[in-house]
């Protein structure tokens, strides 16, 4: 395994603009892990699989899936998906099939493979918890309730113009709950994660905060 830093964190907290642009300052790859989860969504809302499907009948339809993370976009069998999977619907599905033990299973080894090959910044909500347990270092980012839902309505106003701030915030707070209570890979704060409040700073300040943490330049 090579070096690996993990940013977990809520929904809207940050993580996907400032692993980014981080893993770009120290020459490490950048890996989406959140866009795996919304693939496998995409891939099995399409195939008309209910959230309420048994773990056998998604092993059955996933078996042999190929979904791959590369140049910062996602791929099912080959096709680019980046931009179908950015959609408040497919946000939903996501959260809901990541409780699945068979998915996160699925995607466990395509997400190591990548940090055996690359320096990686990884975000998500289990990075440093379940996927990356003895990263070389860890982050937990975290912002208010409202600013992560100003943040995130800004984001889905460009792709859904009748979203509004009241959806912002209802769907950060059902993601929220949805994501610590879950009986599987619950979101929660690595005990040797460095955690860090975003909701005053800026995306240029919360980077140097972590590379300065990073490389021990505190």
């Amino acid at each position: 395994m090579k070096r690996v830093i993990t940013i977990d964190g809520p929904c809207g907290a940050g993580k996907s603009t400032i692993a980014k642009l981080v893993a770009e300052k120290i020459n490490f790859k950048y890996l989406d892990t959140g866009a795996f989860y919304r693939a496998i969504a995409l891939y099995l809302h399409r195939k008309g699989i209910n959230i309420s499907a048994s773990d056998d009948k998604i092993k059955r339809i996933i078996k042999g899936l190929n979904i791959e993370f590369k140049d910062s976009k996602i791929f099912i069998n080959k096709k680019d998906v980046s931009s179908l999977i950015r959609t408040p619907e497919i946000g939903y599905y996501s959260s809901i099939f990541s409780t699945k033990k068979i998915v996160r299973d699925f995607l466990i080894t395509p997400q190591r493979k990548f940090a055996e090959r690359y320096n990686t910044v990884a975000e998500g909500r289990d990075m440093g918890t379940i996927i990356f347990p003895n990263a070389w270092k860890k982050f937990y980012l975290d912002a208010s309730i409202e600013e992560r839902a100003k943040r995130r309505y800004f984001q889905l106003i460009k792709i859904n113009k009748n979203f509004t701030m009241e959806h912002a915030i209802k769907d950060i707070k059902e993601r929220d709950f949805r994501d610590m209570h879950r009986s599987i890979a619950p979101l929660k704060i690595p005990k040797d994660a460095i955690y860090i409040d975003t909701t005053k700073l800026t995306i240029e300040e919360t980077v140097k905060e972590i590379i300065k943490w990073a490389f021990g330049m505190t």
